[in-house]
C-alpha cells in the first residue's frame, strides 16, 4: 500500500465529511496528532483503514485509491485536485471559462472580497470566514505549486461559458453588495483580455484553444510519471459550498483516461488556436458592452 496516497485521500474525505479532526479522531479512539500523522503517510493498519471508512461513510477502496472517488464539497475536491495536480507533469482541461492556473491577480483579489463579503453576512459568521479563508489558501496552493512545477498546460475554453462569465463576473451566485458584483465584473473583463493576450503570445509550456460549443460537461486529464487522473467537476474554481450542488468525481482508471483522452484530442484539433481564437475572445469582449 502507498501510505502517502492514503494519507492524501484521508485529507480529501476529511474534509468531504465536513466533520473536525478532532471529531474523527475522538470517534476513532485516537489523537488528532495521530490522525494528522496519518494524513501525512505514516503507516495505518487495514482495520484503522476499515473503521475510518465507515467514519467518512465511504468504501476503504477509495481510501486505498482504488476505483471512483466522489465529492459533493467543492474544498473537498478542491484538496483531492490539488494533490493529484502535485504528481502531474501534464494537464488537460477541456471546457470553463478560464484556467485557474493561468489567472491574474486581479481574479483573486476579487474572489477575495467576494467570499469574505458573503462570509460576512452569513448567519454563522465566523464559521463561514474559516471556510471562506481555507477555499482561498487551497486556491493559493495549487498556483503556488504550478508556478514551482511547471506542469504542461492544454486549455480548451468553452464561449458560452466565457460569455457568462463576463455577464456575471467572478464568484458567480455569491450573495455581494453591488460595488463587489461590480469588481467581480471588471476582475471577469480582465481575465478574460489576459486570455486573449496568452493565445496570442503563446508563452512556452501554456496552448489555449477556444471552443464554439460548449461540453456537456467540462474534465480534466492529468498526467504524472507513474499515473493519470481524469477528474470531472460542476464546480468552477471560484464557487464555494454555499453556492454550488453537484459531484465531483476523480479517477485513475485506464479506460476512463483513454476515453477522455480521445475527447480531448478531437476537441483539440476542432478549437480555434493563436490569433483567430485571441480576435474571437476579444469579440465576446465586445459583446458583453462597455466596462
Amino acid at each position: 500500500m502507498r501510505f502517502a496516497d492514503i494519507g492524501q485521500q484521508l485529507r480529501a474525505y476529511r474534509l468531504e465529511s465536513g466533520l473536525r479532526a478532532e471529531e474523527i479522531a475522538a470517534r476513532l479512539g485516537v489523537s488528532r496528532a495521530a490522525l494528522y500523522r496519518y494524513e501525512k503517510g505514516e503507516v495505518i493498519k487495514l482495520d484503522t483503514i476499515r473503521r475510518l471508512a465507515e467514519l467518512l461513510k465511504i468504501s476503504p477502496l477509495s481510501l486505498l485509491g482504488i476505483g471512483v472517488e466522489y465529492f459533493s464539497r467543492p474544498i473537498a475536491f478542491q484538496e483531492r485536485l490539488r494533490q493529484v495536480e502535485e504528481q502531474s507533469d501534464q494537464i488537460l482541461q477541456v471546457g470553463g471559462a478560464f484556467c485557474y492556473q493561468t489567472t491574474t491577480e486581479a481574479f483573486d483579489g476579487a474572489l477575495a472580497e467576494a467570499w469574505a463579503e458573503a462570509a460576512d453576512g452569513s448567519s454563522e459568521r465566523v464559521a463561514a470566514r474559516a471556510a471562506a479563508d481555507q477555499a482561498m489558501g487551497l486556491l493559493a496552493a495549487r498556483k503556488k505549486l504550478h508556478q514551482s512545477r511547471r506542469a504542461n498546460i492544454i486549455s480548451m475554453l468553452s464561449e458560452g461559458a466565457i460569455r457568462r462569465f463576463l455577464a456575471e463576473g467572478v464568484a458567480a451566485g455569491m450573495a455581494v453588495s453591488e460595488r463587489t458584483r461590480t469588481r467581480c465584473r471588471l476582475a471577469a473583463r480582465t481575465e478574460v483580455e489576459s486570455i486573449a493576450s496568452l493565445m496570442e503570445s503563446v508563452p512556452i509550456g501554456l496552448q489555449l484553444g477556444l471552443l464554439s460549443m460548449e461540453p456537456a460537461g467540462g474534465f480534466m486529464v492529468l498526467r504524472g510519471r507513474d499515473r493519470a487522473h481524469v477528474c470531472t467537476s460542476p464546480f468552477a474554481a471560484d464557487v464555494t459550498s454555499s453556492a454550488a450542488i453537484g459531484v465531483g468525481t476523480i479517477t485513475a482508471a485506464d479506460e476512463a483516461v483513454s476515453v477522455h483522452q480521445r475527447v480531448a484530442e478531437s476537441a483539440w484539433r476542432n478549437a480555434l488556436k493563436g490569433p483567430a481564437a485571441a480576435s474571437r475572445v476579444r469579440d465576446l469582449i465586445r459583446e458583453s458592452g462597455p466596462r
